[in-house]
């Protein structure tokens, strides 16, 4: 039997190639940091990482940056599907606006948000009578995380609601299935994998977003200072043994929190394959 012919060159070829490019990419570049990191000792580790301000930063961003992806699924999903599902005037615009964020610079977006959401601003004006104040608080931080993260969501969803056949909705209406049990047993398990990657883009976006938030956060420390920002302080101070430990610890927590969506998305797209079997 003659081999099959490839494109690629052999396994071997491909292999040394590919761990070459990650080598000179990523794996160097993230031992450096370790390495960095481990020069001061672990007394010096514990007194960074023990500090009440590093540990507030921490979980500003990793609070923040769930819970604005968690909101990206959902209004995602519905933007998604308004795109794809529906025809209305001005459709090719908004579908044209959701990339803004890719293309925009995330400093002048939070300049934007800070301009609307300020006490002064032209939304902020508004809320801040009623007691809702949006700029310098967690709320603003986490606004703009929305802002940056939403087009991960929409753009993962959108080719697998365009595969999506509608005749499968109208099978399981005529077996006499309702709205919501269509939704949930026919359309919700087909969109799973593609709303948990979703999910994990806009997490890792806005976990390590600096430009959009710097301006919106206020940056008040214990309050609205986010582990990026601590990290630019320790570089500004020469302290980059500091900054590389902060980093450590964001990178850890990070590599866990996907490595555990990488697991559920595993599992969501078997449960899919085998249902559609």
């Amino acid at each position: 039997m003659s081999q099959r012919s490839r494109v690629l060159p052999g396994f071997g070829l491909s292999l040394g190639f590919t761990l070459a490019y990650l080598s000179l990419i990523v794996l160097i570049p993230l031992s450096a940091v370790f390495i960095k990191s481990l020069g001061i000792g672990w007394e010096g580790l514990w007194e960074i990482l023990s500090s009440e301000r590093i540990q507030k930063s921490l979980q500003l961003s990793f609070s923040a940056a769930i819970f604005a992806a968690l909101v990206n699924v959902v209004f995602g999903l519905l933007l998604a599907w308004c795109l794809v599902r529906y025809s209305f005037p001005g459709k090719r615009l908004v579908d044209a606006l959701v990339d803004l964020p890719f293309a925009l610079p995330t400093a002048v977006a939070g300049i934007a948000l800070t301009s609307l959401y300020a006490p002064t601003g032209w939304i902020g004006q508004y809320l801040e009578p009623i007691g809702i104040k949006v700029a310098y608080t967690p709320i603003g931080i986490t606004l703009a995380l929305i802002f940056i993260g939403l087009p991960f969501v929409v753009r993962t969803v959108q080719p697998v609601l365009s595969d999506l056949e509608t005749e499968l909705e109208e099978a399981a209406s005529a077996l006499g299935a309702n709205r919501f049990q269509i939704i949930t047993k026919v359309i919700f398990p087909i969109l799973l994998p593609a709303l948990i990657t979703g999910f994990a883009l806009a997490f890792a976006r806005g976990v390590g977003e600096y430009g959009s938030v710097i301006f919106i956060a206020g940056n008040q420390p214990f309050e609205t200072e986010i582990a990026p920002l601590m990290i630019i302080s320790r570089l500004e101070e020469y302290d980059y043994a500091g900054a590389t430990t902060i980093a450590v610890v964001m990178l850890l927590i990070s590599f866990v929190l996907l490595f555990l969506i990488n697991l559920l998305q595993a599992w969501a797209s078997r449960r899919t394959g085998r249902t559609a079997r």
